[in-house]
């Protein structure tokens, strides 16, 4: 099977390989195999940056740990899709707010086809369909080899391999024990004797050896080889046989042994079948099936296994609980007790009536019924010493209800599901199980109203389902709305789902409904947490942080996060990375509903208010200079934000907030509510974000949005810093001729609210606009009048901007001279500023001009120190701009030597050094998705391949700069189109490009 029309298929059953089609691909470094390796064995689920570099590193990640991951994402993602085009977003390794997650149809995974047909199996032999069963284990087993994953590194690596190892082993046992059903003793001895020998302490395996044994009429090796593991058992371990083990010893000693059937005991006690029906369309999980089947069916020492499935409203806890308990009922030969706690409900089941049910179904008749909850516990203890019975506990309110039922003897097992975390005792195996992936739910949408219909409305279903998040609950009730419907086009029930505050109403069939499953969880929170469960769903973003919850409640941190954290433990938010929060989307809806009906409008507005305050506030903090920007500009806030220790932590605050601020922003834009004014600053604060190539066209919508809210309520202030903030966007993503129009409208709005320096600082952004256009002749006028507003307001960051705008100006008109003396002061006046991150940039304004004027040695050495200070600030944008000039000035040295032939080897050497600052500045400047920077680059990696002699590879790099350069409308796409010698006249190929 393979991934859509990509035809991608992979292997982790062995040697970790991945095809195209019928070509076997190369995977890289064993690093970079273990970080594909980490994304393929969580299939369909997220991996957190956090978990990733944990899995691959440990504790002892490197500096540069999540840098390392997204160039190893970059490698593979060209190596996956070596179709996407420049700029368009990855298909199958995508990136999302806090990881990576690797997009393939289950089935293209050999590990995914190996834990379906295991499940299969499981459904086979549970319906009596041995045969079939058999079929199945042996269609999973036959991809493994012995070897897993070798050579592929990580901290987490052994444990997974282990994992794969008892999975297979599980597989081959339950085979071994269905070829010992269905054939000949003989046929599966040899096999048996192989697997002992390498698993001497395997009790199942050794109990199939004892049965083998004892079925081919050799009862004497039986009982040596029951001798042999428990003396194993006890010398190594300490321990007695297990229940398998004792099953086959009892085998030997019944008065049939020659039949080998099992004769009942005359005073056994009644055995209790108690389990609901399994719902016959219950669909995916099939991992998850499996961990469960093999956790509650595994030998372990001790007390009984527990295993305690959490996990929101309507997302399936208690159908996947009931599933795997029929399942694995046949393990259990004593019986299965049943009950539903009612835990959500106003008053959940009392335990001592609970236990008394479960005594009476176990033999103990009401005249030795004991009254209290502890001697009920005590008696269902010892009820169960010596079977194995499973215990399924539905629907729990919490550990203290579920202890009373803990058996002693680990033969028998519990199963219990909650919506609270953790929904067991501290000795439980914790689940939380989440949504169902995309096909799931489009599986369940067919098995309920007919894969045909699904099929034949594809692109519907699947908008169906996304509506629902994916959510059983409501994908039932979508599919069941639609199976009494069948006239009704998918399309239709998805328009009722469009607006999403009518989206929870839709969502009911009858008596069953999904507000109706939230609102009983709901209903348990005191009042201090319905508060919050209201207002924190107010926020467009993807998630909160707790910092940010807290502006919303305008509560403490600490009391904010302890609330966050009271929600996530009921299973009312999600908590994917520690002091970050998000809600499931129906549940936002439900919450907002909530919000709406006992919130007032001015509180709303207040809590959403209060946040942006907050991302205003720290965002003054979140880079070099940005305080003093923000003072120069009049940008205040009420709310405290966060402060950071350094700018790496600062940077990384910023770009993983970056989704929640700009939603911010875009929510203040619909419903200003006074909010508009902290929007624009916001906008105008954050920079940075463009400068590190985070989203820009996310940046820009915002922007634009804050325009037309402004424009539409007379708001200028706020009309011109937005304006201001749009020009920035327009600015990083090239778009010259749209950025004139922008920022004249910036100028003008600024003029008219009075707003001095934002009005000066368009002018100056404005003129290099003009400058890149090489419309030259408004450009002086432009900075005079800014150079002269901001010395009237002795703003001298300003002044120091302004000069290094004209100090391009005048190099163009060859005043070399001024040029180099206007950069020069700009860079003393940000050095007496203290603006290290300013500092950068005049020290590369100052290393362009010198390079212009032939002064290479001097220009060399101020980009070189620019460099260092965009590389110590993470600032890969401007890192990637500066190899790129450093790599012109080692092509200009070249050129200004004169006297050297191409086959020189000093020549060669700059030329070779100038195509490796050249590659290195092309794949920086690909990561931020800077294509005029990146255009740039690639006309310098050409002339240094035409002074090497690689003709080809220069033409081939020039060729596409001149296609971006064109697609952008910059006036470089003629020059390279003369480079290509596309046009009379062109030169010799071996000269500059002019820069952006």
């Amino acid at each position: 099977m393979v991934t859509g029309d990509t035809g991608l298929r992979f292997a982790l059953l062995g040697r970790l390989r991945a095809w195209r089609g019928e070509r076997e691909l190369e995977l890289g470094s064993p690093q970079q195999q273990a970080f594909l390796a980490v994304l393929l064995l969580r299939r369909e689920r997220t991996a957190s940056m956090a978990e990733v570099v944990e899995a691959l590193w440990g504790g002892n990640p490197p500096p540069r740990a999540v840098g390392t991951l997204r160039t190893y994402a970059s490698r593979l993602r060209r190596l996956l899709e070596p179709e996407r085009a420049a700029g368009e977003s990855p298909r199958v390794l995508v990136s999302l707010p806090d990881g990576y997650a690797l997009n393939v149809p289950h089935e293209a995974v050999d590990l995914a086809r190996f834990e379906d047909h295991v499940a299969a199996a499981g459904r086979a032999r549970a319906a009596g369909q041995l045969a079939e069963a058999r079929a199945r284990l042996r269609l999973a087993l036959e991809p493994w080899q012995d070897d897993l994953l070798p050579g592929v590194p990580g901290a987490a690596m052994d444990a997974h391999r282990a994992r794969l190892a008892d999975q297979r082993l599980t597989a081959l046992e339950a085979r071994l024990e269905l070829d010992l059903e269905l054939d000949a003793p003989r046929s599966v001895l040899t096999e048996l004797a192989g697997l002992a020998a390498r698993h001497p302490l395997r009790e199942r395996l050794r109990a199939l050896q004892m049965k083998a044994l004892h079925h081919d009429g050799r009862p004497a090796e039986a009982l040596a080889v029951y001798e042999e593991v428990r003396l194993l058992l006890s010398e190594e371990l300490g321990l007695d046989p297990g229940p398998d083990l004792a099953a086959a010893r009892d085998l030997l000693t019944l008065p049939d042994a020659g039949s080998g059937t099992r004769l009942p005991h005359p005073a056994a006690p009644p055995l209790p079948a108690q389990l609901p029906g399994d719902l016959a369309d219950f669909t995916g999980r099939a991992t998850l099936v499996a961990e469960l089947c093999a956790l509650l069916t595994s030998d372990r020492p001790g007390a009984a296994t527990t295993v305690a499935v959490s996990g929101a409203g309507g997302v399936g806890k208690s159908a996947l609980a009931v599933h795997v308990a029929h399942l694995v009922r046949e393990s259990f030969p004593h019986g299965q007790l049943y009950a539903d706690l009612q835990g959500v409900g106003g008053r959940p089941a009392d335990p001592a009536t609970v236990l008394g049910s479960f005594l009476r179904a176990l033999g103990v008749d009401d005249a030795a019924m004991p009254e209290g909850l502890a001697e009920r516990s005590e008696l269902f203890r010892a009820r169960l010493d010596g079977r194995r019975v499973l215990v399924l506990l539905d629907n729990a309110h919490g550990p203290e209800q579920v202890r009373p039922f803990l058996p002693g003897p680990s033969s028998c097992a519990v199963l219990v599901t909650s919506r609270a975390k953790p929904a067991g005792p501290a000795s439980a195996r914790l689940v939380d199980l989440d949504v169902m992936t995309p096909g799931e739910a489009l599986e369940l949408l067919g098995k309920v109203m007919g894969p045909a219909r699904v099929a034949a409305e594809a692109d519907d279903a699947a908008r169906l389902v996304s509506a629902c998040g994916h959510l059983p609950l409501a994908v039932r009730i979508v599919a069941a709305r639609l199976a009494t419907r069948p006239a009704w086009p998918l399309g239709a029930l998805y328009g009722r789902f469009a607006d999403e505050r009518h989206r929870l109403a839709e969502l009911r069939v009858a008596d069953l409904t999904v507000e109706a499953a939230f609102a009983l969880g709901h209903a348990q929170l005191r009042p201090a947490q319905q508060r919050a469960f209201r207002l924190l769903a107010l926020p467009d973003g993807p998630h909160i942080s707790s910092a940010a919850a807290a502006a919303v409640l305008g509560l403490p941190e600490p009391e904010a996060e302890a609330l966050c954290e009271s929600l996530v433990d009921v299973s009312l938010l999600e908590s994917p990375t520690p002091g970050r929060y998000r809600y499931h989307d129906l549940l936002r809806l439900y919450a907002r509903g909530r919000a709406s009906a006992e919130e007032s409008p001015e509180g709303r507005a207040a809590s959403l208010r209060r946040l942006l305050e907050f991302m205003v506030s720290t965002v003054r903090a979140s880079y070099p200079g940005a305080l003093d920007r923000a003072e120069r500009l009049g940008v205040t806030a009420t709310v405290p934000g966060l402060s950071f220790a350094g700018a790496d932590d600062a940077g990384a605050w910023l770009a993983e907030e970056a989704p929640c601020l700009l939603a911010a922003v875009r929510q203040a834009a619909k419903a200003p509510d006074g909010a508009l004014a902290p929007a624009a600053d916001l906008l105008l604060m954050s920079e940075e974000l463009l400068e590190r190539g985070r989203p820009g066209p996310e940046f820009e919508q915002a922007a634009e949005e804050v325009v037309a809210a402004a424009l539409r309520l007379g708001d200028r202030r706020s009309a011109g810093r937005a304006y201001l903030a749009l020009g920035h966007g327009h600015y990083y993503a090239a778009r010259l001729r749209e950025l004139v129009v922008v920022y004249r409208h910036a100028v003008a709005a600024g003029r008219a609210a009075g707003d001095a320096l934002v009005m000066a600082d368009a002018l100056v952004l404005l003129a290099r606009c003009l400058y890149h256009l090489r419309r030259h002749d408004e450009t002086h006028a432009l900075l005079t009048e800014a150079l002269a507003v901001f010395r009237a307001h002795a703003d001298r960051l300003g002044e120091a901007n302004a000069l290094g705008a004209r100090c391009r100006v005048r190099q163009s008109a060859g005043e070399t001279a001024l040029a180099v003396a206007d950069a020069e002061e700009a860079l003393v006046l940000h050095q007496g500023l203290g603006n290290g991150r300013r500092v950068g940039f005049a020290l590369y304004e100052l290393g362009v001009v010198l390079g212009a004027a032939g002064r290479t040695a001097e220009s060399a050495a101020r980009l070189t120190e620019a460099l260092a200070f965009f590389g110590a600030r993470r600032n890969r944008l401007w890192e990637g701009l500066t190899l790129s000039r450093l790599a012109e000035n080692q092509l200009a040295e070249d050129r200004l030597a004169g006297d050297q032939l191409p086959g020189d080897r000093l020549a060669t050497g700059r030329a070779e050094e100038a195509a490796r600052l050249a590659r290195t500045a092309v794949a920086t400047l690909e990561e931020v998705r800077n294509d005029r920077g990146r255009a740039h680059a690639l006309a310098a990696l050409g002339s240094a391949l035409e002074r090497i002699g690689d003709h080809d590879g220069a033409r081939a790099h020039r060729r596409t700069a001149h296609e971006i350069c064109a697609r952008l409308g910059m006036p470089e796409a003629d020059d390279l189109l003369a480079l290509l010698g596309d046009e009379p006249g062109s030169p010799d190929g071996s000269g500059p490009v002019p820069a952006p």
